[in-house]
């Protein structure tokens, strides 16, 4: 997995210099627009897939689900934050994870920060880490706490809510950084919540964080705190997403109005 990403990283770095990388160049599976630079870091993602000859399935954001023979399957978000990248902004990633049937079944996850060059990863059993150091969330302590929260047109009442809330609250567009920044100790909690559920978020956006977390010492549910062990993986799906590192936060939130 670790080749498969630097080989999309690599990937990433050429088309990003290119003047078309924001072309419309098809539809994806989701039927949103697939920008020319997801293309190429999914083709790459493709070709090194093959190259390593592991027999993988694949459920990808741009072109859905490859079934290629695999007892497993490689859930991947080419680039998470495509259009921070398409706005020069620096928080992208590529999202990697493997496993079967459900989120429960993600044994491994790896979420590499295209521009920092940063790599998160865990498996299961055996912790989770940031370049080869050990992760763990960070206790929550009410006076000096920090959400990542997604905020705008479409947010629902209760993500508003939380944003007055919070001592500190940020928003990178990017969820699978988000909620590792959770696992790392620089964030208490992450929260995703739109007023359409096909404007929520996706396995492909979740799926190798999730597992980071859980190693970390956190947790993830949606909106409602009900655990996303069967989510399934498939892009049909959508849900909303809570994502906590302290235990203490998560019990503390519905009786602290957050939830």
């Amino acid at each position: 997995m670790f080749r498969i990403c630097a080989a999309a990283h690599g990937a990433f770095r050429l088309a990003n210099g290119s003047p078309h990388r924001a072309d419309i160049v098809a539809m994806g599976a989701d039927g949103s627009p697939t920008e020319e630079i997801d293309r190429i870091v999914e083709a790459q993602l493709l070709a090194t897939l093959e190259t390593e000859k592991v027999d993988w399935d694949l459920v990808s954001e741009e072109i859905g689900t490859v079934r290629r023979g695999g007892s497993r399957t490689l859930v991947v978000d080419p680039i998470d934050g495509s259009h921070n990248v398409l706005r020069r902004l620096p928080y992208a990633t590529i999202s990697l994870a493997l496993g079967s049937g459900t989120l429960g079944g993600i044994d491994v996850g790896v979420v590499h920060d295209v521009f920092t060059g940063v790599t998160y990863w865990a498996e299961r059993g055996h912790g989770a880490y940031r370049d080869g150091r050990p992760l763990h969330v960070r206790s929550w302590d009410p006076r000096a706490e920090l959400f990542f929260l997604n905020l705008g047109r479409h947010s629902t009442p209760r993500v508003v809510a939380w944003a007055a809330k919070g001592r500190r609250v940020r928003s990178l567009g990017c969820a699978s950084l988000e909620i590792v920044m959770v696992a790392q100790g620089s964030a208490d909690a992450y929260f995703f919540e739109n007023d359409v559920d096909q404007r929520n978020l996706r396995v492909t956006d979740i799926a190798a964080a999730y597992r980071i977390l859980l190693e970390a010492g956190g947790g993830v549910g949606n909106a409602a705190r009900e655990p996303l062990e069967a989510f399934p993986l498939s892009l049909e799906h959508h849900t909303s997403v809570f994502a906590w590192g302290d235990p203490k936060f998560r019990d503390a939130s519905k009786e602290g109005g957050y939830l």
